[in-house]
């Protein structure tokens, strides 16, 4: 039986799979056009995958493709010298596999080409491609050459610029090219790469875009694994899964793994809502490549906290600018993205949780305030004996906390302050969450404006909506935005929290009913700076 795959390139015959057809077929008519194609996108996205199922639907359609595949991911460090000689040996038992798998033998002129061959610089990379195309052509009839390179990231920096125009040299020449398409494949794009751009090398690429699973395609990846074992899924358990991780691949899979691998559930049982939010808490809690990438790289810049914050409290937003230098860092580790109305977005839930959890303090130093001094009051008093959470009675007192802790919040180490009503909110929910054993994460598709909690318990879910005070118009817009999502996850309730950092401002506590759905929202002061000693 196959399985959903989480560890490097899948295979077909041993993983379940995204077939791709649209992007393939929009890849295959570029290459067939001869352009030179690059693909820069975040790890674990499926690159690899993708470029070598196109490769093998290209010679399977028209054999008289040849197709060579290069990865650079060891090659940083090396030399010029011995990268160029390491790139040979890896081209020429390329070209032996391309002919294995064909069937066919070497003719003598090639044999002796192949063992003969030295390449040392970028001249005679060129010269070496010129020759070999030539023998294949005319031993073995029209042979267009194709090039596909992983992990172009890992080239050295002494020999990038040269490489680069030596492509750019092959393309542009009025001869037939020796290297009919080329395919670059990284994580950083060529203008991040520190090259020499008194000219540009590479002007010619032609930019390839392989987006998100579908949430077409994330129900066929989970149908070929009901189809071979007979075990379905819930309708809503596909939509969440696709909601949560916004078809990222990895985590597609991560979590299908978790569903139907780990979680021990009976294969004559059906797949529910209880069982993915068990899969999704156990893929929140867990350490996986995919999210210590993201964590180790939003922690190399303190100022990287600061702005996906602001992302995904204001409604106002952050304009997507690739110039702007933490917006293209953000953007290329594969953290935001550009959303429909050209501003910055978290790119799923997933993430967005993963970033608070990453910044949120372990210890803030204020746990111990949460109830009043000498008051006999503990979580477990906001359950009632029939299981229900009383969510109004928690977060009324989380507001007088706030007030009763006044200017001590700005002691909660090494955090924005502009943030801290947000991180302590969070930390006193996900406190009492754990000692009732509910479940809470994030519940919003795209990161920008708010942020949404939902808490599941024995059943029953409560959402929490919260933002930064912008002004007395979108407070109000906020309230019939959370009425809107309320209805969508069928809750009758919500809960809206607006932290409100100027400096002269009032509580409020107050509860409508909008568009059928009572709403309890609360405005809560932020002090802002301590009192005067005088």
């Amino acid at each position: 039986m196959r399985r959903f795959g989480t560890q490097g390139r899948v295979y077909p015959e041993q993983h379940y799979i995204v077939p791709r057809s649209k992007e393939i077929a929009d890849f295959l008519t570029r290459v067939k056009e001869g352009r030179y194609i690059v693909l820069f996108a975040p790890r674990q996205t499926g690159k690899t995958t993708f470029f070598r199922m196109a490769l093998e639907t290209l010679t399977d359609e028209d054999p008289s493709y040849f197709p060579i595949q290069l990865n650079f991911e060891t090659y940083k460090n090396l030399p010029a010298i011995d990268f160029y000689e390491a790139v040979c040996n890896r081209i020429c038992k390329e070209i032996e596999q391309v002919f294995e798998k064909r069937g066919q033998t070497l003719s003598g002129k090639f044999s002796r080409f192949l063992l003969n061959s030295k390449i040392t610089n970028h001249i005679s990379m060129m010269d070496f491609f010129e020759q070999f195309s030539s023998i294949l052509n005319d031993d073995y009839g029209v042979q267009k050459v194709v090039v596909i390179i992983d992990e172009f990231d890992g080239i050295p920096q002494a020999v990038l610029s040269d490489f680069l125009h030596s492509l750019r040299d092959i393309y542009l020449s009025d001869q037939t090219r020796c290297i009919h398409s080329v395919g670059i494949i990284g994580v950083k794009s060529i203008t991040q790469l520190n090259y020499d751009r008194s000219v540009s090398p590479f002007n010619i690429q032609d930019e390839f875009f392989l987006p998100n699973f579908t949430l077409q395609q994330v129900k066929e990846l989970l149908r070929q694994y009901t189809v071979e074992t007979g075990q379905p899924f819930l309708p809503e358990v596909v939509e969440s899964l696709h909601k949560q991780t916004a078809g990222q691949p990895f985590l597609v899979n991560r979590c299908a793994q978790i569903l139907t691998e780990e979680l021990e559930i009976s294969i004559s049982e059906m797949i529910t809502d209880q069982h993915f939010s068990t899969a999704h808490i156990k893929l929140l809690r867990e350490r996986n490549t995919n999210i210590d990438h993201l964590i180790t790289n939003i922690r190399r810049d303190r100022r990287f906290e600061t702005l996906l914050m602001k992302i995904a409290s204001y409604d106002k937003g952050i304009e997507f600018n690739l110039y702007n230098e933490l917006i293209n860092e953000l953007a290329t580790f594969g953290v935001i993205a550009e959303g429909v109305d050209g501003m910055c977005e978290i790119v799923n839930p997933i993430y967005q949780y993963c970033i608070i959890q990453a910044f949120q303090p372990l210890v803030n130093g204020l746990e111990g305030t949460y109830f009043p001094e000498n008051a006999d009051t503990e979580f477990t008093d906001f359950l009632t004996t029939d299981g229900k959470l009383e969510m109004l009675p928690l977060l009324n007192n989380f507001q007088e906390f706030i007030a009763r802790a006044g200017y001590k919040i700005l002691d909660v180490p090494d955090t924005p302050k502009e943030f801290i009503g947000q991180y302590l909110l969070y930390a006193y929910l996900e406190q009492f969450v754990r000692i009732v054993r509910g479940l809470m994460y994030l519940e919003v598709q795209t990161g920008r404006g708010r942020i949404d909690l939902l808490i599941l318990h024995n059943s029953q879910k409560y959402i929490i909506e919260t933002k930064i005070w912008e002004s007395e118009r979108r407070y109000q817009e906020g309230k019939r935005q959370l009425a809107a999502y309320l209805k969508l996850e069928g809750a009758v309730e919500g809960y809206y929290v607006v932290f409100d950092h100027r400096t002269e401002t009032d509580p409020r506590s107050e509860t409508e009913i909008i568009d059928g759905f009572t709403i309890q929202s609360y405005v809560i002061p932020v002090i802002q700076e301590r009192p005067s000693s005088v």
